[in-house]
């Protein structure tokens, strides 16, 4: 991932950055600001099937275990839509909703590559991401809300902590994942609703206790923590 650095007229182009492994080459886009890549760890798919594969990495096709393949994994799941998207279509006209869009996708990208959270997949006016650490993926979802408070179109969350089936490489299946989905369904414009431990909380995000949620096709579910933003006034 990349994170633009603006830096003075004495900085080269050439200047290099030493991190904990090593150095890290500033490389310049044609905006003329300059690019430094955040260098991470890989904890995402590919690292856990390597890790679980270990043998079958190197082994001859006829060891190689036949079947298909899949993992259980723990993951955070978020999905957050643009609610009342389609009246504000209607209303404003498709130029409206496509800057809409736009900036919602935008702002996802940009807050879940800082937080490290993956983007699995756009679903229209919505988005799926999924987050290996519960606590920054809340923060996402949190601050996703937050940024369009005031926006014409208001944006609603579903998170969902749990066990989930790593299908084919990248692709989930199980329990939280349909629980985050139908969360964000049930959730009204600007609120929250999470299926988590309260200790998985960023500080600045507080429940308002655990509620019960009636979900169609399912019925009530309860232990959802309804969450809300306790930040400073003025923020």
């Amino acid at each position: 991932m990349w994170e633009s650095e603006t830096v003075t007229a004495s900085d080269s182009s050439d200047q290099q950055r030493t991190a904990s492994d090593g150095a890290v080459t500033i490389t310049t886009d044609p905006t003329g600001e300059l690019l430094v890549p955040l260098l991470a760890a890989d904890t995402g798919p590919a690292r856990e099937w390597a890790d679980a594969a270990e043998h079958d990495q190197v082994a001859r096709p006829d060891e190689l275990e036949e079947g298909d393949t899949h993992l259980n994994v723990t993951r955070t799941f978020c999905f957050a839509d643009l609610s009342g998207f389609t009246a504000f279509t209607r209303e404003q006209g498709p130029h409206a909703s496509v800057r809409q869009l736009g900036e919602f996708r935008r702002i996802t990208r940009n807050v879940a590559a800082k937080r490290g959270v993956r983007v699995a997949k756009w679903l229209g006016d919505g988005v799926m991401l999924v987050g290996t650490d519960p606590t920054p993926t809340i923060a996402l979802g949190m601050h996703l809300v937050h940024h369009f408070s005031d926006s014409a179109i208001r944006v609603r969350v579903g998170l969902a902590t749990g066990i989930a089936l790593l299908f084919e490489g990248d692709d989930y299946i199980g329990e939280p994942v349909n629980m985050a989905a139908k969360l964000c369904n049930a959730a009204a414009p600007g609120e929250v609703l999470a299926v988590t431990a309260a200790r998985n909380l960023p500080a600045w995000v507080q429940s308002d206790g655990e509620i019960s949620v009636r979900i169609k096709g399912v019925g009530s579910v309860g232990g959802v923590h309804r969450l809300r933003l306790d930040l400073p006034s003025g923020e």
